[in-house]
């Protein structure tokens, strides 16, 4: 499908995008601000409305995109065959809807600054970013089944690794102490971002019906 194909490279971009944005952003913040000590939240703060909150809202367009790619395709090893009757992603595609408002939300409502009082701001940008870090590995898991072949296979790969994570940066910022949350973030970070890439070069591989079938009648003759 054509339209798959371009709502895939798209998302691509926009995830590359994004990453470039994250990762001008730690460069360009304050030497004070120490990444293995320190969220992403804690760098986007210290720059408001900067390249890292800029960031993340490309993240979430980028997500976007995705959707009508993915409910245009049906569910199976050969990603692209038509969409069977009842068998949209609708969970699946309202826990990407979920984390990609939660990424808005998050850099709409900035955290507190380190060492302050959290205000009910960052409140809200607290409970917006730990639900769309559980969101994004939900759908990939359920998005494994329904786009099958290897793609389905990182999938069940990605989505326990970034709740794994997730666990990971609840231990350190609560038992530990906050010793390394920077770190597990970035790391959990990285495994949703690679999940998210899996789904969009996997619709951005997909070929247009007719070359499909095209493909297909050379093969069997």
């Amino acid at each position: 499908m054509r339209e798959n194909r371009a709502h895939g490279l798209l998302a691509l971009g926009g995830i590359a995008l994004a990453a470039l944005l994250a990762v001008i952003g730690h460069l360009n913040g304050n030497d004070d601000l120490n990444p293995w000590l320190l969220t992403v939240s804690d760098f986007a703060v210290s720059d408001r409305g900067g390249v890292v909150d800029a960031a993340m809202a490309v993240l979430a367009a980028a997500t976007a995109v995705l959707l009508p790619a993915l409910w245009r395709t049906g569910p199976g090893p050969a990603p692209g065959r038509p969409v069977a009757a009842g068998r949209r992603p609708s969970a699946a595609t309202a826990l990407l809807l979920t984390w990609a408002a939660g990424l808005v939300i998050a850099a709409v409502a900035p955290t507190n600054q380190p060492g302050t009082p959290m205000d009910a701001a960052a409140h809200v940008h607290r409970y917006a970013s730990v639900l769309a870090f559980l969101a994004l590995p939900v759908a990939g898991w359920l998005l494994a089944g329904h786009l099958g072949g290897r793609a389905g296979g990182w999938l069940r790969v990605l989505a326990p690794t970034s709740l794994l994570l997730a666990g990971a940066m609840v231990w350190a910022a609560y038992p530990g102490g906050g010793a390394l949350v920077g770190l597990a973030e970035r790391l959990l970070i990285l495994a949703e971002v690679a999940l998210l890439a899996v789904v969009a070069a996997t619709l951005a591989r997909q070929q247009p019906a007719g070359v499909a079938a095209h493909s297909s009648s050379c093969s069997m003759s």
